[in-house]
């Protein structure tokens, strides 16, 4: 089959869409199909950053388009740069051939508009792979009025893109209810949570030392959030913690990423002079071992309001380490399954927005709990996540199984990872 793949951002850019969608495109390709991929050429957290216009890596086509480079320092230059990608990509695809299998993910917001309408006009397989909902997100983060000539054109162009796929993959049961609300219908939604990064992912001893080492972190405890800082993952709870623990320097707060939020919270750390504060940009893939095995506990935030509109892909890396990690967030949510499928004593904490105190309790207990030699074992349900298992699931979902290259019936069962469908 000849599969393309359509998203802002692919390898080698790290970002967390970037990083799934090329997992997805190697496989797909060792499954024995001709694999190619339409991404931008400008790097989604550094649009500074330039990539080749067009290359074969590892079997793979990929076409990069040009885009404006304005960068997150604001709404406006958000928009001028998806507009500019969004543009070329309308350019570009009138001069693709014809495809077997067209797949879209959500980055930027009308990517899967676009392509939902050229595989419709070329009578071409349409699959929605839906990483957030817009507008919902946009609405959520207070960008958007709901009533808003913006918003609902966005949301006619979402439902348009649901209404003419074929198949859509969603994150999980959240954002299903979200799009079985707005009058998509339930039979072709398959719920596949986003995998962690096997060969990347895990627990390594030397990595750790020799990161915390090049870092200076000795033998702090180490409190880290790792991926994208953004408004649907506001860390104002975790910096009042680390304000409030400015004073043990036994303690320190590690943020890695990038985002529009990322800005602030170092200007926080400036604005109250905190040194038990360090901000490192992303760190490239083969480095997410020791990177992530440095933290004593993991951080992993999710916005009240947006629940089922994105979703903490952090939180199956974070398993695959078996360090113990906090939430922050509603508890009716993704991670909220996750934490009730989850024995007592496993070292997992759990807080609200706002609760400032649970947030320092739950790090002085972690603390406690490493130096008292206590040890979990989340790697098992980190098997769940793998990529191992849920790849095949998702090229099963698409239809392009090396065996026919027709759809067979799914019948995995996501209830086994200890919440409902």
């Amino acid at each position: 089959m000849k599969i393309l793949l359509v998203n802002q951002c692919f390898y080698p850019d790290v970002v967390s869409t970037a990083q799934h969608l090329t997992d997805l495109a190697l496989e797909l390709t060792r499954c024995g199909h001709a694999v190619t991929v339409l991404a931008g050429r400008r790097g989604y957290d550094n649009p500074a950053l330039c990539f080749a216009r067009k290359e074969v890596w590892r079997g793979i086509s990929i076409v990069r388009i040009p885009s404006t480079g304005l960068g997150k320092r604001n709404r406006f230059s958000r928009a001028v740069d998806f507009g500019s990608f969004l543009t070329s990509c309308f350019a570009r695809m009138l001069f693709f051939p014809k495809f077997d299998a067209v797949v879209a993910l959500t980055s930027p917001p009308l990517i899967s508009f676009l392509a939902a309408l050229f595989a419709w006009i070329k009578r071409e397989r349409f699959y929605f792979w839906v990483m957030d909902l817009n507008p919902d997100e946009a609405i959520s983060a207070g960008w958007l009025r709901k009533d808003s000539v913006t918003a609902k054109t966005l949301a006619t162009m979402l439902r348009y893109s649901a209404d003419k796929a074929k198949t859509l993959i969603v994150l999980d049961r959240f954002m299903k209810e979200r799009l079985v609300a707005k009058g998509v219908s339930g039979e072709k939604i398959y719920i596949i949570p986003p995998w962690s990064h096997d060969l990347h992912a895990f627990y390594s001893p030397m990595g750790r030392a020799a990161f915390r080492a090049g870092h200076g972190l000795g033998s702090k405890f180490v409190v880290m959030y790792s991926g994208n800082h953004s408004p649907c993952h506001p860390l104002d709870t975790v910096l009042q913690a680390a304000r409030q623990l400015a004073n043990r320097s036994d303690i320190h707060f590690l943020f890695i990423g990038g985002g529009s939020e990322f800005g602030n919270a170092k200007a926080f750390a400036r604005q109250h002079a905190l040194n038990n504060m360090t901000f490192l940009p992303y760190q490239p893939l083969d480095k997410l071992a020791e990177t992530l095995s440095s933290a004593d506990l993991h951080v992993a935030v999710m916005g009240d309001p947006f629940t089922g509109i994105v979703h903490p892909c952090k939180i199956y890396n974070i398993l695959s380490t078996g360090i113990p990690f906090l939430y922050i967030g509603p508890e009716d949510s993704h991670i909220g399954d996750i934490l009730k499928s989850i024995a007592t004593g496993r070292d997992v904490y759990s807080a609200r927005h706002g609760d400032v105190e649970s947030v320092v309790d739950s790090i002085l207990e972690a603390q406690r709990s490493l130096k008292e030699g206590k040890r979990n074992n989340l790697q098992e349900l980190a098997k769940c996540y793998s990529g191992t298992n849920l790849l095949p699931k998702m090229v099963e979902a698409l239809g392009c199984t090396p065996q026919t290259g027709t759809k067979p019936g799914i019948t995995w069962n996501y209830a086994r990872l200890g919440f409902p469908e």
